[in-house]
């Protein structure tokens, strides 16, 4: 069996460690949680993940820049905002999954089996 990398980019201290243990109790191994565009923009090339989970507004700015980077990578994205606009989100990024803060577990764990396929 393949083990599957979930970046995880969420500014909320107790918010990202809970989606570190929502994924990692699905078997995934998680990079991060990062706090900031530029440091997960920095990790991104070396943590090469199968999907990614982000939050629209970080400590540094919006996430867009991370977002197209992983998009042109080909790695699928669930956006993880109160922050997000779904209908703008699916239009700049076809394919791409949205859940709003709070998003119950059982919503997230159906969007990652989704995301890895």
């Amino acid at each position: 069996m393949t083990v599957r990398k979930i970046m995880i980019v969420e500014d909320e201290f107790i918010v990202g460690l809970d989606l570190v243990e929502t994924a990692q109790d699905l078997g995934f191994v998680t990079e991060g949680p990062y706090t900031t565009v530029r440091e997960a923009s920095e990790a991104v090339e070396a943590t090469s993940p199968d999907a990614a989970i982000l939050d629209v507004q970080l400590e540094d700015g919006e996430v867009y820049p991370l977002a197209d980077r992983l998009t042109q990578m080909g790695v699928p994205i669930i956006f993880h905002s109160g922050h997000a606009h779904p209908q703008e989100l699916a239009r700049r990024y076809p394919g791409s999954l949205t859940c709003g803060k709070p998003c119950s577990p059982d919503t997230l764990i159906t969007m990652l089996r989704q995301a890895t396929g």
